[in-house]
């Protein structure tokens, strides 16, 4: 089993696996709490804090009339749910692009998933503006563009992984060119585009949630699903071969999932970008590379890191509001240049 402690040779194979099992419950159980947590606090913090004993009531149906009411229902929860919605899809993609194209410094905003989406996102909006609900679809179909696009390169080059990175931030330049010419035909495309670009909460509403939620949970059931296919892949493609995996098809369906949940949360928060790359590579440290663990304490972790880091901007700036995009560039930036200098270093150790 991977990821089985050095120590198991000194006890039987069972009793590890049963250990490692408590280990990955206990840090899910932990990531979830800090979810919730996560949540309770950004339906309560913001421009005007709100005293614990007026949400519980909303939230269970009462007292609906109430300005406290509103602000809740019509404010804090779907921005609240959309972080959270956001947050989950971007890391577990993320993770399951770094698996599948075998690259730690693999994510949908760096390799021209989250661009793709945002260019299909803008074409459906200047093409069919009445059709808001084929948002997320058409976000899917654009993060699957970009997702292949980079595939191919991969396979067909033999490239190394910095060879497709490079190339995943060049179709990502393309699709972000033909979304400023999209916009430049057609300037209702998108409304707030500035606030797309960049990534953030602000003025999310239901009816723009559900239909992503939907698209990220089905989209999350299939990823788990297929986490055994996962652990073989990651032996190496040759061997999980040699062992029956059809490779190619797992791959694309894999990688299908993963445009699914980017899509979805760029049809919600824009270009939120970093998401896929910090969270997926601390839940791999926690999961001993177990594609299950790593795939739910992804989602856990980026639900809660998404929300916080858009509560920081509310309340840190107050009375100005920083988008989260804002906050996750400042953080993943220097987080993307301190991976690709210890990767450097290690290949030349």
């Amino acid at each position: 089993m991977n990821g089985l402690p050095v120590s198991c040779t000194e006890k039987t194979i069972e009793d590890c696996i049963r250990k490692q099992k408590r280990r990955f419950f206990r840090t899910g159980a932990f990531l979830f709490c800090v979810m919730l947590l996560s949540a309770a606090l950004s339906v309560r913090f913001g421009s005007a804090p709100l005293p614990w004993a007026k949400i519980a009531p909303v939230l269970l149906g009462r007292d609906a009339e109430s300005v406290e009411a509103r602000i809740i229902l019509y404010s804090r929860l779907p921005r609240t749910l959309g972080c959270l919605c956001c947050g989950a899809s971007l890391a577990a993609s993320g993770a399951v692009i770094q698996s599948v194209l075998e690259n730690p410094l693999a994510a949908p905003n760096l390799i021209g998933i989250n661009a793709g989406a945002g260019l299909a996102v803008a074409l459906n909006g200047a093409l069919f503006p009445g059709a808001a609900a084929l948002t997320p679809f058409a976000a899917f179909l654009g993060a699957l563009a970009g997702a292949f696009t980079v595939l191919l390169i991969g396979e067909s080059t033999g490239a190394s992984r910095l060879t497709v990175i490079l190339s995943g931030i060049a179709v990502s330049s393309a699709f972000s060119g033909l979304l400023d010419l999209t916009l430049t035909l057609a300037p209702d495309a998108l409304s707030a585009y500035a606030d797309f670009r960049i990534g953030g909460f602000s003025g999310v509403v239901m009816r723009r949630i559900i239909p992503a939620c939907i698209v990220s949970a089905l989209s999350l059931a299939l990823v788990l699903s297929l986490t055994p296919q996962m652990d073989i892949l990651s032996l190496g493609a040759d061997y999980a071969q040699s062992l029956g995996l059809r490779v190619r098809p797992v791959r694309i369906l894999l990688l299908s999932a993963a445009a699914a949940l980017a899509g979805a949360a760029v049809s919600v928060s824009g270009l939120l970008g970093f998401v896929g790359l910090i969270v997926p590579h601390a839940a791999r440290r926690a999961a001993h590379g177990e594609s299950l663990p790593l795939i739910l304490f992804s989602a856990f972790g980026g639900a809660a890191f998404v929300t916080l880091c858009d509560l920081f901007g509310r309340v840190a700036f107050a009375p100005y509001e920083v988008p989260a995009g804002v906050i996750l560039s400042l953080l993943g930036g220097p987080f993307f240049l301190w991976l690709v200098l210890r990767r450097r270093r290690n290949d030349y150790a």
